[in-house]
């Protein structure tokens, strides 16, 4: 598990039926490519986020791979339409194995 990985995640609290909302994410993660070296010239371990999806109530509404190439922290911003209240749920995949879930309601009405 990486040290000091942190989801954050922006919801809207309400929307009416069928409003497209905005949802912001970010992690806050070192994304490490496993090509540079530390100050013995031992290769650092690559340790990167490889995959971020995010589902509302059971159904997916993003998903993305991620390569090797991102910056550190990844950011991202996208939207949903809700016709209903419920709860989003975000997954971040770490290479090592770790899996790091935020979650956010939104009431509907």
């Amino acid at each position: 598990m990486a040290e000091n990985a942190k989801p954050r995640v922006r919801v809207p609290k309400t929307a009416a039926p069928g409003d497209i909302v905005e949802i912001k994410t970010l992690i806050s993660h070192q994304m490490e490519s496993g090509q540079r070296k530390d100050a013995e010239g031992n290769v650092i371990p690559r340790s990167i986020i490889n995959r971020f999806t995010c589902d509302f109530n059971g159904q997916n509404v993003i998903d993305v791979a991620i390569e090797p190439a991102v910056s550190t922290n990844p950011y991202f911003e996208f939207t949903a339409k809700v016709d209903q209240s419920g709860e989003f749920v975000f997954t971040w995949y770490d290479d090592d194995g770790s899996v790091y879930e935020d979650r956010a309601s939104i009431e509907v009405g």
